[in-house]
């Protein structure tokens, strides 16, 4: 892995421990740190060593969204400009969302603005009890645009809109209620529950993974007739595939699969 200026990275046999680190502004990202995690995940996708990433920040926050620096250069943008700083951002959270293998958000403290998007895009959310949210950007006169899409596949429309509307801050248990994140719990539990959901994630197969995502991203958007092949075709390959016929034998020879003894 390359050295960062704005995130720790820690591989940990086959578990890519990433941490957020500007804890001085409490992990806001700038231009550099979303170039960054586009080119972290740029060599996550290549590595095939690497079969979960685990994202969290250091220090009391997760992450602030937009770094208010930053934010005061973009003021003086041109539309043009604005425009070309929008698609980067928007690519560090598409780089998040479809990464080939699972993300787990260990939410260590508060997330506003795009901070709350960067949990939007994890495949499963674990926060500290004292965590608070918000869609803060109505309140200097923008809106949560690039991480809309992501939010509205992780919450219903009509739990999403008040706090889309008013930036009114949620706390751990109402986002656990309403879908943002998938369980709260006390601090000093945060690792374990995180370690434990890592370690289940390390007993499946790395390609049934990859291919379970692949379901979950395509098959919403895919017309009925369209599906029932495309699943099929899927399954079909993956019994035939050598992943596959490890995984039959180890659960009928009641043993480990090969892939369950490198953590």
């Amino acid at each position: 892995m390359a050295t960062y200026q704005t995130l720790v990275v820690n591989q940990k046999n086959a578990v890519l421990e990433v941490c957020l680190n500007r804890p001085q502004i409490h992990n806001a990202f700038d231009d550099v740190m979303i170039e960054e995690i586009c080119q972290l995940c740029s060599e996550i996708q290549k590595n095939p060593n690497i079969r979960v990433v685990v994202l969290t920040g250091y220090g009391k926050s997760f992450c602030a969204g937009a770094d208010l620096h930053w934010m005061r250069r973009m003021k003086d943008y041109t539309l043009a400009q604005n425009l070309e700083d929008s698609y980067r951002l928007s690519a560090m959270f598409d780089a998040l969302a479809h990464l080939a293998i699972p993300l787990v958000a260990k939410i260590n403290g508060s997330a506003f603005g795009g901070g709350v998007g960067i949990v939007a895009v994890s495949d499963i959310a674990i926060a500290n009890q004292a965590a608070l949210f918000s869609l803060s950007e109505v309140r200097i006169g923008l809106v949560p645009a690039c991480i809309s899409g992501y939010l509205l596949r992780r919450i219903p429309d009509g739990k999403l809109r008040p706090y889309f509307l008013t930036g009114m801050r949620i706390d751990a248990a109402k986002a656990k209620e309403i879908g943002l994140i998938h369980d709260a719990v006390p601090e000093a539990d945060l690792d374990k529950v995180v370690d434990e959901i890592v370690q289940n994630i390390l007993c499946c197969g790395p390609q049934a993974l990859k291919m379970a995502k692949e379901l979950l991203e395509r098959v919403p958007g895919m017309p009925a007739h369209e599906y029932g092949p495309y699943t099929a075709n899927m399954i079909a390959q993956l019994r035939t595939s050598t992943e596959g016929q490890e995984g039959l034998s180890a659960f009928l020879e009641k043993r480990k699969a090969k892939w369950q003894e490198i953590k």
